[in-house]
């Protein structure tokens, strides 16, 4: 029997791309899982294909989380932070892109959390799986907005599971590079050049996340090539600062 089975799981921004793959995956594994997007076609369709264990509730993920614990008879096990924006733009990016960039990559997790966890502390078990991206870990050229609040998110993810894992609250981070959903296709040359090249697919993202909860991982890395590439810039920021100072060129020249 799944580790999975009977649990009760909620997936924001699971009309498409990672979060219907993990959606799909969870209901696959036995669990009752909520489908939540903005789009409420997009989350009907997927709560569809996947049947009975499936609940479509569309609406903004910063809010969802009470509804969706009343649509699973009063209990959240699994909570799957992906909703996310993908702002493109620099250090002169509108207020307002930066704003939604940070409600939507950061802060929709902090109230989520504030909302999970004194259930999941009272019982002692919940989980908490936040979509990061790689450019949480890195960063991403021509993405000011959505690489600060990546490395927010992370920081939330970090923070959420030193201070609660003692008490039974797992938490992962899921940091992929590329994957081919609407996402990377926003990402325009940018993405062409640095996320195209070894673009996965969403499927892959959810059996990394699955590998990873089995093995008790906080960091799920489905390119483990990130590994790498963090490793090398904690070792050496400036020559690292230097290599992706190169790529912005080679950006600004395409």
């Amino acid at each position: 029997m799944s580790a999975y089975q009977d649990q009760r799981v909620v997936v924001t921004g699971a009309g498409g791309g990672i979060g219907a793959a993990l959606a799909h995956r969870f209901a696959a594994e036995g669990a009752t899982v909520v489908v939540n997007d903005l789009d409420a076609a997009k989350a009907a369709s997927v709560a569809g294909a996947i049947g009975a264990r499936a609940i479509p509730l569309p609406g903004d993920a910063s809010a969802v989380v009470e509804d969706a614990r009343r649509a699973l008879g009063g209990r959240v096990d699994v909570y799957c932070a992906n909703a996310g924006l993908a702002s493109g733009g620099d250090a002169f990016a509108d207020e307002a892109v930066w704003e939604a960039a940070w409600e939507t990559n950061v802060m929709a997790h902090v109230r989520a959390a504030r909302l999970l966890l004194p259930d999941w502390l009272e019982r002692g078990a919940g989980r908490f799986v936040s979509t990061v991206s790689a450019a949480g870990l890195l960063t991403m050229i021509g993405a000011a907005p959505y690489s600060v609040s990546k490395h927010g998110a992370l920081a939330f993810a970090e923070w959420l599971s030193l201070t609660y894992r003692h008490r039974g609250v797992q938490v992962h981070a899921i940091c992929p590079q590329g994957v081919r959903t609407d996402m990377l296709t926003a990402a325009g040359s940018a993405g062409e050049l640095v996320l195209a090249p070894t673009a996965i697919e969403p499927e892959a993202v959810a059996d990394a996340l699955f590998d990873g909860m089995e093995k008790g991982r906080f960091l799920i890395l489905p390119h483990p090539e990130v590994a790498h590439h963090h490793a090398a810039r904690a070792a050496d920021p400036d020559r690292w600062l230097r290599g992706m100072n190169r790529l912005q060129q080679k950006w600004e020249s395409r």
